[in-house]
């Protein structure tokens, strides 16, 4: 059964909703251009706070940048519900430990650490991959495999895309690739960076594929984010992907300024289904 997922992203120590497709530079730059739909005068301890009193579970914290200041915000939103939130952004081998075991993230989600470059391109590492799994352990790695669409001779592929998203790898999701990954973590979190933060609908034949591709034992262990809008995505993510992917909100949810989607409808359809 489709579930709601919450989270937190923080740029430049500050919980706020982002335009993916513009998050081309690091949050320490002088002059970014990213494009902020969202800057909340909150703190990440308050989404923690509420998304523990309402029991939204498995949500991910996700540090969109360098900026020390992003490290204090995500260890705040751990304190605040211990061993309950995910982290992403600037994990590696050499921190992960650290972050599950010391800041008591129930899970570290990695992406770009995990390629290495071969021949001028980016290429998924499974040496590293598997180096993390076993001294972080299966059960508290979740693999990002964010992607971007492409189009190769008519046809549709989603390329899995690594610093904040603006560098294409040489790795395309697929049924063989998610099944090879997942044996070495417990969850996929897959953004569609081309419809992040516009609120213009989710990629409909990408849930649709999560859904046919989702490996045995992953149900309800894959979340989706980009362009969810109304609570009747969670309907349509729960159609098209058979119940086994999860769908995260962004832009469009109140808690985040917007006015499409509110925080206690998406939690009654938890509570109901």
């Amino acid at each position: 059964m489709t579930k709601f997922r919450g989270c937190i992203d923080i740029h430049s120590g500050q919980v706020k909703q982002i335009v993916g497709g513009t998050l081309k530079q690091d949050d320490i730059a002088k002059d970014d251009s990213t494009k902020e739909n969202f800057v909340s005068t909150k703190p990440s301890s308050y989404y923690a706070e509420l998304y523990k009193s309402n029991n939204v579970k498995g949500c991910h914290v996700i540090k969109l940048g360098s900026n020390p200041a992003n490290d204090e915000a995500a260890k705040l939103a751990c304190k605040t519900w211990p061993n309950s939130l995910q982290v992403g952004g600037g994990i590696t081998l050499e921190n992960a430990l650290t972050w599950v075991d010391e800041y008591k993230a129930s899970h570290v989600i990695l992406t770009s650490w995990l390629f290495s470059d071969e021949n001028g391109k980016k290429v998924f590492d499974w040496t590293k991959l598997k180096q993390v799994s076993q001294t972080v352990g299966k059960s508290r790695l979740i693999v990002d495999l964010s992607c971007r669409t492409v189009i190769e001779s008519g046809e549709t592929k989603w390329v899995v895309a690594m610093n904040k998203w603006q560098t294409l790898t040489s790795n395309s999701l697929s049924k063989e690739f998610l099944s090879e990954v997942g044996q070495y973590c417990d969850e996929f979190l897959i953004h569609a960076a081309d419809v992040e933060g516009l609120c213009k609908g989710i990629d409909e034949e990408l849930v649709t594929k999560l859904g046919e591709w989702c490996p045995a034992g992953f149900e309800g262990r894959i979340v989706y984010a980009g362009g969810a809008k109304s609570k009747e995505d969670l309907d349509l993510v729960q159609q098209l992907s058979e119940g086994k992917v999860d769908l995260t909100y962004g832009s469009a949810l109140d808690i985040f300024g917007g006015k499409l989607v509110t925080f206690a409808e998406l939690v009654e359809w938890n509570n109901v289904n």
